[in-house]
């Protein structure tokens, strides 16, 4: 099932003039404590060149508009997430090139323990006030984690994003046999919490060094 187009806007309006797009994607990337700085470039470093990725550019491409449009936030501490790299437009090798600078240049945000919910909560705002006709909204979460301390619990943000026609899916940052406190794994944890939307998803990766391939194959499968 599709979910409702944003492109039927009343014309006159400002987002009507607004450039169109066939997905507006925020990543919503964990920079909470358990990361250390290592890892940090590790998982920065795997979004650029996830983002660059012929397969993915291959799949914007062949939309109908042949752009998306994304923006990165961070994410760990309660009521504290922060868009971290704004709005790009992405059509081509050279933006997807100038996003990937972006991300990489970045400075890191200050962050604690785990709230996803208000992660969420911030990311649904984003993507209601992009300056884009977006045919499908996506918030792609990643995290080592469960929800912890959001003052918004996970489940209530998430339904309240399903209920904008945004959709979230989720890239769990796990290593073999790691179980949440919930005594199930990671991706167990996010498919009852915090995926939502028609046809929303979960993808593992067993480590930092695997969010590239597992966020690679994560997109194709958001845009296519």
């Amino acid at each position: 099932m599709r979910r409702r187009s944003l492109l039927a806007l009343a014309p006159g309006t400002a987002l009507a003039q607004a450039p169109a797009v066939d997905l507006a994607l925020v990543l919503a990337v964990d920079a909470s404590g358990s990361i250390d700085a290592d890892e940090f470039r590790l998982q920065r470093e795997g979004y650029a060149e996830a983002l660059t990725h012929p397969s993915v550019l291959a799949a914007i491409q062949g939309k109908a508009q042949g752009a998306i449009a994304v923006a990165m936030v961070e994410w760990g501490a309660p009521a504290a997430a922060v868009t971290v790299v704004g709005w790009h437009r992405v059509s081509d090798a050279a933006s997807a090139q100038a996003l990937a600078a972006a991300v990489l240049a970045a400075e890191r945000s200050p962050q604690s323990w785990n709230a996803i919910g208000d992660a969420l909560a911030h990311c649904t705002a984003l993507l209601l006030a992009a300056p884009f006709r977006a045919t499908e909204r996506v918030i792609d979460l990643s995290g080592d984690g469960p929800d912890m301390r959001s003052r918004i619990e996970a489940a209530a943000a998430r339904d309240a994003a399903v209920a904008a026609d945004i959709q979230i899916n989720a890239l769990a940052v796990a290593t073999a046999g790691q179980v949440t406190r919930f005594g199930e794994p990671l991706a167990e944890t996010y498919r009852r919490e915090v995926i939502g939307g028609p046809g929303a998803f979960v993808v593992s990766a067993e480590d930092r060094r695997d969010i590239a391939r597992a966020l690679r194959a994560k997109l194709v499968r958001e845009i296519a």
